[in-house]
């Protein structure tokens, strides 16, 4: 009789992947080449959607809803010790507001340390918007989700307080859903408070996907409905200006090159 086979366990692994803004063209080969290299996908329905083009025949996805994160950082982890090559899709870049924190986290809780893993970045919505808009990004700024489902009201006003008071260039991440509206309008009430209302600021809404929106307007004259949870809401700073269709916050270059010519 033929000798039975001994089974030896597969090596699954795990990858925490960023897949940039949504369209196709701005995932990075890396993170094209692991999504390609997975057995299967797992994410936000949405976000599988939209990879929809680039899976491989017999590639495998397991969709989630928008508040079922850690029942998704868990099947992946699960899929992954039974010896699948599991991909994590986060929009954006994985490690921002993503999934990749989440997922080291469970995996550090469970004390499970032989699984391989890899975080491959994404281009961040911050990034996106700020591209679609020209130069915001120039000078210091920061990022800070309006979303207190995790994170208490009482902290993120701290931080909005914070920002506006240091006149970083700030964006705001989950501006404002069905069920929350008034973080929105604080947010602009507390910029008033320490800039001035021609301040520019920019809702840039589903960046580089087929229904993109982009409006320019100021702080004073900003209508927190205009945005919702696909928005990135950005707030200038003191030395933030409009040219054009463009925003531009200056690095102060021509401050010092005039400075150089002044003392030579």
């Amino acid at each position: 009789a033929q000798a039975q086979r001994e089974f030896i366990p597969r090596q699954g692994s795990l990858s925490l992947i960023g897949i940039g803004p949504g369209a196709l063209d701005q995932l990075t080969l890396a993170a094209r080449s692991a999504l390609l290299a997975a057995d299967i996908l797992v994410g936000y329905e949405l976000y599988l959607e939209l990879l929809a083009p680039l899976r491989r025949s017999g590639q495998m996805v397991a969709a989630y809803g928008i508040t079922q994160e850690r029942k998704r950082a868990q099947a992946a982890i699960d899929l992954a010790r039974w010896g699948l090559n599991v991909a994590v899709v986060s929009s954006g870049d994985c490690g921002i507001y993503g999934m990749a924190g989440l997922v080291l986290e469970l995996l550090a809780e469970a004390g499970i340390n032989d699984l391989p893993v890899e975080v491959f970045p994404g281009v961040s919505a911050v990034n996106a918007a700020a591209a679609r808009l020209g130069a915001p990004l120039m000078h210091d700024f920061c990022t800070i989700s309006l979303s207190d489902r995790l994170t208490p009201w009482a902290v993120i006003e701290q931080r909005l307080r914070a920002a506006a008071a240091a006149d970083f260039v700030t964006a705001l991440y989950n501006p404002r859903s069905r069920d929350r509206q008034h973080q929105l309008v604080k947010a602009k009430a507390i910029f008033l408070e320490y800039r001035l209302p021609q301040t520019p600021v920019a809702i840039v809404r589903a960046a580089y996907r087929p229904e993109e929106q982009i409006t320019l307007t100021t702080l004073g004259a900003f209508q927190p409905e205009t945005a919702d949870m696909f928005s990135l809401v950005l707030i200038g700073n003191a030395s933030t200006r409009r040219f054009r269709d463009w925003l531009i916050t200056p690095r102060g270059y021509s401050a010092t090159l005039q400075q150089t010519c002044l003392t030579e």
